[in-house]
């Protein structure tokens, strides 16, 4: 059987000396050296889209990956990709680091400098373990995972950040959070803006305990993560910034790197306010998330703060522009600044929907500090909603949703959209009917016409026949039907001499919506034309 091996190694002379070990190994197939752990996590996102059979068996890490520390980068990878083997490559064999790479996940340890035995029994334990990891999984439910853009083995999460102060980042993360707990799944809000959060003040939320508490804690296990998490009246489980700002410096990239492992592994959905300031903590959610979302308003300086931010993720390699989705809040038709300009301007994609600037709604739910009691009229609400809808983090038909609550929940979803549509669809009928009576009535009103003509037109002829000393009858009918279309030929046309002029009538069909198709109603046309040459 061929063990596909992805080495990820940042020291280049390294990276030549494992290729050269892996060429060396039966039955190995080595892809080429990754240089970070950015490259490495993407390489495998896109493995996994298109099939979670493309993915490696084996992926060795050396201990100088970057910028993600390598424990942490095995501790994320096994959760994303659990039936993916890893092992370590390091210097350093104490049994405390061995101790510590077991904890996060990886399968062994493999001195550094390599030799050969210890790489092919590393290899190899590693592969045997992944084959049956993999039949345990069955095809199908990792298939589940590739194809929904889930995280094998944990939740969604969406990292939201602001491209300056005051563009409403905190209140789009909350109605996110609020719209996919309505939905039936379960939602974190982690509030990583760690000097000025506001998550609690949009909740009115009295807690104690916040994610500064976890600083110490070397291993923050779902277990542990549950004594610092306040689950809120709407379900949602809320992790709070420290109320000292001060202690938002303890909240190192590590912290939240496993905070987020965590809160992966409990819920369906983890949202993270990031706020508008790149520290630690809010880069590594940014790029440990599955979709990064940036705010922005349709101002000159809101749209250059969103372009910097962008370079910033860029720069730092924890996201590409063209992995964020920006997102325009605040917005109007008649703004000079339009979503299809950020886009042009920040190199990302922006959303189809765009959330209005109305203020006037919000601020009785803002003032309480209660964004869950927002009126469902708001369209605020049910842009932000709908937005919620575009980013999938909603499922109107997840099981304890009744068929009335996932009605309304789409209508919140799509706005006025939703409601025109069901207004069309029960108007449609009575729309089609008095169509076909307008329809009706112009055939009636063509066929009256024709009869007419075709009768004015018989007369004439008549007249003209008789003065030559023609008959006059024949001549009469043969113009009647001269002037029907083919579809009313079946008229009945009737000459008469009446002394002085001669008199024409027709007797045609109505047809029933379509020419040819008898309706049994029929119209007459009757017309009269003197005699030439006659004495009056």
């Amino acid at each position: 059987m061929t063990t596909r091996i992805l080495p990820a190694v940042g020291d280049l002379d390294a990276a030549r000396a494992l290729s050269t070990l892996i060429g060396q190994l039966p039955d190995a197939e080595p892809a080429l050296p990754l240089a970070d752990s950015t490259a490495l996590l993407d390489t495998l996102a896109r493995l996994a889209s298109e099939s979670l059979d493309e993915l490696p068996e084996v992926v060795l890490i050396h201990e100088r990956i970057g910028p993600v520390p390598a424990l942490d980068l095995i501790r994320d990878l096994v959760l994303r990709f659990p039936a993916v083997g890893v092992v370590l490559i390091t210097a350093d064999t104490s049994p405390g680091l061995l101790t510590a790479a077991m904890d996060s996940g990886a399968r062994g340890i493999v001195g550094f400098p390599l030799a050969y035995d210890a790489l092919a029994e590393r290899v190899h334990a590693a592969a045997a373990w992944s084959a049956g990891m993999r039949r345990h999984l069955g095809s199908g439910g990792m298939e589940l995972y590739a194809g929904q853009g889930e995280t094998p083995g944990g939740g969604h999460v969406v990292a939201v950040s602001g491209a300056k102060g005051g563009v409403g980042t905190t209140l789009a993360t909350v109605q996110l959070a609020l719209s996919a707990r309505a939905s039936g799944r379960s939602v974190a809000l982690l509030d990583l803006d760690l000097q000025s959060g506001d998550v609690s003040s949009y909740l009115d939320v009295q807690f104690r305990r916040s994610i500064a508490d976890l600083a110490a804690i070397t291993d923050i296990t779902p277990r542990v993560l549950q004594d610092a998490v306040y689950t809120h009246e709407t379900g949602i489980g809320l992790l709070l910034a420290p109320g000292e700002g001060e202690r938002g410096e303890e909240i190192t990239d590590r912290v939240a790197r496993q905070t987020l492992g965590a809160l992966r592994s409990r819920y369906d959905i983890v949202l993270v306010d990031c706020g508008t300031y790149v520290t630690g903590a809010s880069a590594a959610a940014i790029e440990l998330a599955d979709q990064a979302i940036l705010l922005v308003t349709p101002d000159v300086v809101s749209v250059r703060a969103a372009k910097r931010m962008v370079r910033l993720w860029d720069r730092l390699q924890i996201r590409k522009a063209e992995e964020t989705l920006t997102v325009v809040n605040r917005h109007g038709k008649g703004a000079e600044i339009q979503p299809s300009l950020v886009e042009r301007v920040t190199g990302t994609r922006v959303a189809r929907t765009t959330v209005p600037a109305n203020f006037k709604e919000l601020q009785g739910a803002v003032d309480a500090g209660r964004m869950q009691d927002l009126d469902s009229k708001s369209t605020v609400k049910q842009a932000l909603w709908a937005l919620a809808g575009e980013l999938g983090l909603v499922d109107p038909e997840a099981s304890g949703t009744s068929k009335r609550g996932a009605l309304t929940l789409r209508k919140r979803i799509g706005g006025d959209r939703g409601a025109v549509t069901l207004e069309f669809a029960g108007m449609f009928p009575l729309l089609l009917a008095v169509m076909g009576l307008l329809w009706q009535c112009a055939l009636y009103g063509y066929t009256f016409s024709l009869a007419g003509n075709a009768a004015d037109e018989a007369a004439r002829a008549a007249t003209a026949a008789y003065a030559v000393g023609e008959g006059g009858a024949a001549a009469c009918e043969s113009a009647a039907k001269e002037h029907l279309p083919s579809a009313w030929q079946g008229a009945e046309v009737s000459c008469t001499d009446d002394g002085a002029v001669w008199k024409a009538h027709v007797d045609a069909d109505v047809p029933l919506f379509f020419p040819g198709i008898d309706a049994g109603w029929s119209v007459s046309g009757e017309a009269g034309a003197a005699k030439e040459g006659e004495d009056q």
